[in-house]
């Protein structure tokens, strides 16, 4: 058997940039040097959904954090992030490691460190409640695709230290 069984979660902008605020895009498509550092270990990736393009779409506004929390919108991270808890949990029975949940730093739905987004907060509760303790880290705010080597570098060995 072929499979690897080592998964890592990505906020949906790191594969598709296309979906971020229109003028806030970092990359043509994806962040693809990160992207490689993940394939170059051989794991794989979970692309997360996107709470403000489910809730507002493509032309939506750029809005804060305070501005996202609503109720309207918190119960869509909370329907989402249940999604992703089934799918985590049904991978865990099966024996399957989940490295790593990676997210935007500063994100008003997706930072998983310090403001923590609304859909981290959301999915993280529902994994504290459900026993699951993955490692996070943010993509930087300041990093765009192609530019910081320093950056990919941090990136890798966070990854290589999430190895089996």
């Amino acid at each position: 058997m072929l499979r690897g069984k080592q998964i890592i979660y990505l906020a949906h902008c790191v594969l598709n940039q296309n979906s971020v605020v229109r003028g806030w895009e970092r990359a043509q498509g994806a962040f693809n040097d990160i992207i490689k550092v993940v394939l170059d270990h051989n794991i794989s990736i979970i692309q997360l959904p996107c709470p403000e393009f489910t809730f507002l779409g493509e032309e939506r506004p750029p809005k804060t954090k305070k501005e996202y929390d609503t109720p309207e919108y918190r119960k869509v991270c909370e329907e989402l992030a249940e999604k992703v808890i089934a799918q985590m949990k049904e991978y865990a029975t099966h024996g399957y490691k989940i490295l790593g949940l990676i997210g935007i730093e500063e994100s008003p739905s997706c930072d998983t460190l310090c403001s923590k987004g609304i859909f981290m907060e959301e999915l993280q509760k529902l994994m504290e409640r459900d026993g699951i303790k993955i490692s996070t880290f943010d993509i930087s705010e300041k990093y765009t695709e192609g530019e910081s080597k320093e950056f990919v570098q941090q990136f890798k060995e966070y990854i290589e230290k999430l190895i089996i």
